[in-house]
C-alpha cells in the first residue's frame, strides 16, 4: 500500500471508530427509542439503528469530539513501530 493511501486507510479506521463511539452514546442517550406518540411503530423500531449510525457518522466526518484525530495519531505511531 502506497504512503498516502495507507494514511488515508489509517484515517478512515479512525473516523469509523469514532463514528462506532458516537453511536454507541446515542444509542446509550435513548436517540433510538420510539416516540409515545406519532412514532413509526415497529418499522422504526427495526431501522432506528441504521439513523442512528448515520447521524454518528455525520457527525465523526464533521469533527466529532476530536476522538478520530487522537486514535489516528496512535495508530501512525503503531504503523511507524511496524515498519
Amino acid at each position: 500500500m502506497t504512503e498516502p493511501s495507507r494514511i488515508q486507510a489509517l484515517r478512515s479506521a479512525a473516523e469509523a471508530m469514532e463514528a462506532q463511539f458516537i453511536s454507541e452514546m446515542l444509542k446509550s442517550a435513548g436517540l433510538d427509542q420510539a416516540r409515545d406518540s406519532f412514532g413509526g411503530g415497529a418499522g422504526e423500531e427495526q431501522f432506528a439503528s441504521f439513523l442512528r449510525q448515520e447521524q454518528a457518522g455525520g457527525l465523526a466526518r464533521n469533527g466529532g469530539f476530536g476522538l478520530a484525530e487522537s486514535i489516528f495519531e496512535a495508530l501512525m505511531r503503531r504503523a511507524g513501530d511496524a515498519a
